[in-house]
């Protein structure tokens, strides 16, 4: 089957037909309009020559630094440099170089990590220790952030012995595909991913790679032709750019990788992002405007506004606030939507009905600790329709007719002294109940430890946690103030 560029395929073949049948198809902006608006962006976020050219003085030295680190190990090694800044496609002012260090497949994985290190301290002098799947150096050069990574030097990314050993087949993929003009429209596709809070493939963020972003543009031909598909998706949305036939993925959005066809680019790209990025590029093309690609930074709320915001509402917050543990946010906000997941879940069984939810963690930026995995505050902020309620629920038990397990039902609750009932209502036997929890402060305060939270959140929590209850939660204001300034303007 021959692969035409920018054809997106729904999973389910027999019914592509009937989705494009009747799909709605958003208004179009005039050309002349949309390329007046690209232009503009596209002059602020091109970097100027002379950012270039200060970017590959600072990547030649950081690599000579760093090949001379390896001539005087006992291995053979090489120097490639990675990422957007080697592919020309990095937006102005952002200030990253990516070199990793491929070691021979056959080096065992300590030496891998001590020669890794060892050549990232000569390359980057004042940079730390940080850790992914395996350690690698971090830090500053001459205005430039730069990373070392070391890695393996494998045959093809199928054979990969480390996650990061993919990373230079993505690069040389795309090199052989990038010509100047597609760079610009992936400058676009970036910034206007960045805009509207799509754009970033951490577990905070479960939005789209630099990676992906490059990959869609290639295969849609233009930042307009990947908002034309994306004005149309109806996930689950299916692309292989190299026709390997294998979509064995339960994704909304699956692009096999090209080097790697076991492997979902879009993996980490979550259903609300698919769809947010379906949702902007049918307002842009309808109404093409520079505000798109800006990034929408509330002004934080203070104290009276979320009180404000409370009252007007009607609604009883709820929050768990805590000291989080130091560890990298790709580890900490996994944990946090788990326990929040397991808050919400407890509030609502006990009938707290939680309208929505949300989790932050703040973090310890002062000179001393910038740099590390620390963070200053944590919050689960679930926002209750009630906070009390009686004092006895109903439950109802089984039939009367299904014999021996209504019977039990009926011996359980027939002298228990407490529990009004059983009786009979409709056919089947039913009790009203002493509540176990009848306010949330009390089911958050005696029972949190019984619903599933992420491991290293738990241990934080056992250290000591403050529930806060209704006008309580207006505290919150002064840690979290963007993130509930966000909360209460909700954006698609």
């Amino acid at each position: 089957m021959p692969r035409h560029r920018g054809s997106w395929l729904v999973a389910e073949a027999s019914e592509r037909v009937d989705r494009h049948a009747f799909r709605w198809r958003p208004k179009r902006a005039g050309m002349n309009e949309f390329e007046r608006v690209v232009a503009a962006v596209d002059e602020r976020i091109t970097p100027e020559t002379a950012e270039r050219e200060r970017l590959a003085e600072v990547a030649a030295l950081v690599t000579e630094r760093a090949e001379t680190a390896i001539d005087a190990l006992p291995v053979d090694a090489d120097v490639v440099q990675v990422g957007s800044t080697a592919r020309g496609t990095w937006l102005a002012g952002d200030r990253d170089i990516d070199l990793f260090v491929r070691f021979p497949p056959a080096l065992p994985r300590d030496d891998l990590e001590a020669y890794g290190l060892e050549v990232g301290r000569a390359a980057v002098p004042e940079g730390r220790e940080e850790y992914a799947e395996h350690p690698y150096i971090k830090g500053v050069v001459e205005g430039f952030d730069v990373d070392c990574v070391p890695c393996y030097r494998v045959p093809t990314a199928p054979d990969i012995q480390s996650a990061v050993d993919r990373t230079p087949f993505h690069n040389a993929y795309l090199i052989e595909r990038l010509d100047a003009a597609l760079a610009r429209e992936v400058r676009l596709a970036k910034a206007f991913l960045k805009g509207i809070g799509a754009y970033g493939s951490d577990l905070r963020t479960e939005g789209f790679s630099g990676y992906l972003t490059e990959l869609l543009v290639v295969e849609s031909g233009s930042f307009r032709g990947l908002l034309d598909a994306a004005a149309d998706w109806h996930p689950p949305v299916d692309l292989d750019p190299e026709d390997h036939g294998t979509r064995e993925h339960d994704d909304p959005l699956v692009v096999v990788d090209p080097t790697d066809p076991t492997r979902n680019v879009a993996a980490v790209c979550s259903a609300t992002n698919v769809a947010r990025l379906t949702h902007y590029a049918r307002r842009f093309l309808a109404a093409p405007d520079e505000s798109f690609f800006d990034p929408h930074d509330p002004d934080p709320l203070d104290e009276a506004a979320v009180r404000e915001h409370v009252e007007r509402r009607g609604t009883r917050p709820v929050a768990v606030r805590f000291d989080p543990p130091d560890v990298v946010e790709d580890q900490l906000y996994p944990q946090l939507a788990k326990s929040l997941t397991g808050v919400v879940g407890a509030l609502d069984r006990n009938g707290f009905d939680v309208l929505r939810a949300d989790a932050w963690a703040v973090p310890d930026d002062t000179p001393e600790t910038a740099g590390d995995a620390t963070w200053r505050d944590a919050v689960l902020f679930c926002e209750c329709e009630v906070v009390e309620r009686p004092h006895v629920e109903r439950h109802d038990g089984p039939p009367v007719h299904v014999g021996e397990h209504a019977t039990g039902f009926y011996d359980a609750y027939a002298d228990d002294g407490e529990s009004y009932g059983p009786f009979v209502d409709g056919g089947r036997y039913v009790v009203e109940r002493e509540r176990p929890h009848r306010t949330a402060r009390g089911l958050l305060e005696s029972a949190l430890f019984e619903v599933s939270l992420g491991v290293q959140v738990e241990r934080a929590l056992r250290e000591g946690y403050d529930v806060l209850v209704g006008e309580e939660c207006v505290t919150l204001a002064d840690a979290f103030g963007e993130q509930l300034a966000r909360y209460f303007d909700p954006r698609p």
